[in-house]
């Protein structure tokens, strides 16, 4: 009887959840959901967090060698953007009923992964340009139809998310634009630097339709709202124009424009990097969980001390 009553409660609950997205609207933390819609959201906003925790190294490394103090500060204000994106996501992720800590253990222990970009060596100031505007602008174009996801908490931070990442877009195309229209030294700089992080910056969006194992379902449930080929194709639309605006090269030379679908056709990528680079052989793979490591032990003092105080205040209040 019992069987048989929680069975029809959960065909219920089905059909609810089925209802409100059908309708575009949102799940909250409380509301049933099925139990793989949670764990698909998971695994997407904890992997989304630590890219962008992850995302810190290459670039906090150039703090104290950029070329000037505007430079820095801009540099320092996009870095702390992006530990707070993590931050937000994470506490999204916990309304799904899973721990900041296990999510933490999960990357460190290399149980959890990131976007592949971040495995990459930036050896020139021109590097901080390519990846404002390429990988910043990939992920503009991926996170902002994400301000729609189907799950309340996720959506709501990836509102402000959309917002920070566009000046840091901004402020990569300035750096690259500058370099651009110095020297014959500095245009060649840029010129490797876009050269580096181009195809990088195409693989982000996943591997092909045909080849992802996850991205139906996420846009059946409205968490995605477009395909991995789709959102590669409107970046590359929004890619060209700009290119001629630095004065830059587009490294696929087989770009081409086809007039009959009026969309910029895209030569192959190397998906055997892309997954040489999941796989952990990814010229910084070692070194980014290395540090990210050496980050957790070393504060962990920190949590220590704030545990410490935060149950000292709980017995206060109880003994008051």
């Amino acid at each position: 009887m019992t069987t048989s009553v929680t069975a029809v409660e959960t065909t219920e609950e089905q059909a609810h959840f089925d209802a409100l997205i059908e309708a575009d609207l949102r799940i909250e933390p409380r509301d049933w959901m099925p139990e793989a819609y949670r764990k698909t959201l998971i695994r997407q906003i904890s992997q989304h967090a630590h890219s962008e925790i992850i995302g810190m190294q290459p670039e906090a490394n150039w703090i104290t060698r950029a070329p000037s103090l505007k430079r820095k500060a801009i540099l320092m204000a996009k870095v702390q953007d992006e530990a707070g994106h993590g931050l937000y996501l994470y506490s999204a992720a916990q309304t799904l009923g899973i721990t900041r800590e296990e999510m933490n253990m999960q990357l460190i222990e290399g149980r959890a992964r990131y976007s592949s970009i971040f495995n990459y060596h930036t050896p020139t100031w021109a590097d901080m340009g390519a990846i404002g505007w390429l990988v910043d602008g990939a992920a503009i174009c991926n996170q902002v139809p994400l301000c729609r996801a189907s799950y309340g908490p996720y959506g709501r931070a990836m509102v402000r998310i959309c917002k920070e990442e566009s000046f840091h877009q901004r402020q990569g195309f300035e750096i690259l634009l500058e370099l651009a229209q110095g020297t014959p030294e500095q245009k060649q700089m840029a010129q490797e630097a876009v050269d580096r992080w181009y195809w990088p910056a195409l693989m982000m969006f996943g591997p092909s339709d045909d080849a992802s194992p996850n991205s139906a379902r996420s846009m059946a449930w409205k968490i995605k709202r477009f395909s991995n080929d789709e959102l590669r194709q409107r970046f590359v639309g929004m890619c060209v124009p700009q290119f001629e605006a630095l004065g830059l090269e587009c490294p696929d030379k087989d770009l081409r424009f086809d007039e009959e679908t009026g969309q910029w056709i895209m030569g192959e990528i190397d998906w055997s990097e892309f997954e040489a680079v999941l796989d952990g052989r990814g010229p910084a793979n070692t070194e980014r969980l290395k540090r990210r490591r050496e980050a957790h032990d070393s504060g962990a003092w920190v949590r220590e001390a704030a545990t410490a105080y935060a149950r000292k205040q709980a017995e206060a209040r109880l003994a008051a």
